[in-house]
């Protein structure tokens, strides 16, 4: 629950004091990125759901609010980046297809995959995740650049909406 905690929680603490939580928060935040650096050199190219899901899975699914990533790919399905374009609540994150869409045209993406979190763990897709993918969907093959996929990440589990069927690409 390290990841969970503010400052002022772990000072509450006996015998966390304030430098010592700034440490601690540190700890936190240096695992997170060694973890990331170490499994990017093992998965450079996103093809397959279950890769891209173990890459983001410890990122994402502590956080306490919905976060939605754009993953653009090159040709081959290599990723040139990510990007967070949705901070939301508990339960959504807002962001349009005109937003999705001018980040993929600005480092010249040949395809595009949606990422996000639900932080009450389970990972099973509403309506509105399967309207908005649907919309995004239709905006990028309007556009040349395609949604492969629209992953939700869970405590420990995911969902890739290609695989559930409910979008073709």
């Amino acid at each position: 629950g390290l990841l969970h905690l503010t400052l002022p929680e772990l000072m509450e603490q006996k015998g966390i004091g304030r430098v010592k939580g700034i440490e601690l928060l540190c700890v936190g935040e240096l695992s997170q990125r060694i973890w990331r650096t170490l499994t990017l050199s093992e998965a450079p190219a996103f093809t397959a759901p279950e890769a891209i899901a173990a890459f983001y899975m410890e990122e994402m699914r502590h956080l306490e609010q919905e976060n939605l990533k754009l993953l653009l790919l090159n040709t081959k399905n290599i990723l040139l980046r990510d990007i967070t374009v949705s901070r939301g609540t508990v339960n959504a994150s807002c962001a349009t297809p005109r937003e999705i869409y001018i980040e993929a045209l600005r480092f010249r993406a040949c395809g595009i995959i949606l990422l996000h979190n639900h932080p009450s763990g389970d990972p099973a897709p509403s309506r509105e995740d399967c309207l908005f993918t649907e919309r995004v969907r239709e905006a990028g093959s309007l556009m040349g650049v395609p949604l492969l996929d629209h992953i939700i990440i869970g405590d420990n589990s995911y969902v890739s909406l290609r695989e559930r069927g409910i979008f073709e690409t």
